[in-house]
């Protein structure tokens, strides 16, 4: 695993490296639009990485159907994921750790049936999934 804020890239080897549509959502903080995401809906085993960079931060274990549109957690991996409020104060903003890539926004005591009572709402696009056997 990377160290948090290890990973160091100038603005043109983001664009290099990411789609479009990654480096809108990673690197400038969009959001896809909900229920158009790939990994909605997908609830095989293995692991989520950070589509930017490749630190590992869901394991699928911690995945749930919250029905809000974008993939939920209600958990990260220890280390991998930094919290910091939105300006307007009504959100929480989650980050990879490593490289800084928007993943999404975490959302607290909303009265889901987690272990953590927490849900984080992920870009599709901003993780990718890691089958469980596939080889390392």
């Amino acid at each position: 695993m990377a160290a948090p804020g290890s990973v160091q890239k100038t603005e043109e080897e983001w664009q290099a490296i990411l789609s479009p549509e990654q480096f809108r959502i990673l690197r400038h903080k969009g959001t896809e639009p909900k229920f158009t995401g790939e990994y909605d809906k997908v609830f095989e085993e293995g692991v989520y990485t950070c589509a930017g960079c490749g630190t590992p931060l869901y394991k699928s274990s911690t995945k749930f159907n919250s029905g809000c549109g974008w993939p939920a957690f209600y958990e990260g991996l220890p280390g991998t994921i930094n919290r910091s409020p939105d300006p307007d104060g009504r959100r929480t903003e989650i980050t990879c750790a490593a490289c800084g890539g928007h993943l999404g926004h975490v959302f607290k005591w909303e009265g889901t049936k987690v272990p953590t009572d927490e849900r984080h709402c992920v870009n599709s696009v901003s993780i990718k999934l890691v089958p469980e056997n596939s080889a390392s």
